[in-house]
């Protein structure tokens, strides 16, 4: 993706909460649009390759999440974690990790991650198709600011991840609010 792209328009099915159907599992389907995610708003999305998985559970996302309050501060409104997992991975793993400030989007069948670029192939893991890792900051669905693990490639032997930690976002904001200021 190139800054200035507007983010595709893809239908995620998430399941949601929902006390009025019962019962021990009470989740209903709902349909939820990029538009839902993206427009009117200037968030963060970053996406990795697997819930569950070592980088993505020690660093990524708890950065993100205990990092919530200062992207805040420098005018972000919602940070989401987007991977090539369903619904039921995706809801689980923000449950045992304790989430309670990012969203988690499945992106199960990997369309949103096949149109922004960045689906490969982890077969040499036994994963499949899944996300390489990024980030960017979206305003109103546009991309600002895109961050880009090096590497980019099926099969990659590495799993890079620098580029994409909450760290270099922080960095990148509080420059851009120093020249807003000046």
């Amino acid at each position: 993706m190139q800054v200035g792209a507007k983010l595709p328009n893809v239908i995620f099915k998430t399941r949601v909460r929902d006390e009025a159907v019962g019962g021990p599992n009470p989740f209903r389907w709902q349909d939820m649009t990029s538009d839902d995610y993206f427009k009117g708003k200037r968030v963060v999305l970053f996406s990795l390759p697997g819930a569950f998985t070592p980088t993505c559970s020690t660093y990524q996302l708890p950065g993100f999440e205990d990092n919530f309050a200062r992207f805040q501060e420098l005018g972000i409104d919602s940070i989401y974690c987007m991977s090539v997992n369903d619904s039921f991975v995706m809801n689980k793993w923000a449950e045992a990790q304790d989430v309670k400030n990012v969203d988690v989007i499945p992106d199960g069948s990997g369309e949103f991650t096949r149109k922004v670029g960045m689906l490969v192939r982890k077969d040499n893991l036994g994963f499949g198709l899944r996300s390489w890792r990024y980030a960017a900051i979206i305003n109103n669905g546009v991309v600002e600011a895109w961050f880009e693990e090096p590497g980019l490639d099926d099969n990659f032997g590495e799993d890079p991840y620098g580029e994409s930690s909450p760290e270099t976002l922080l960095k990148y904001l509080e420059a851009a609010n120093v020249e807003t200021a000046a």
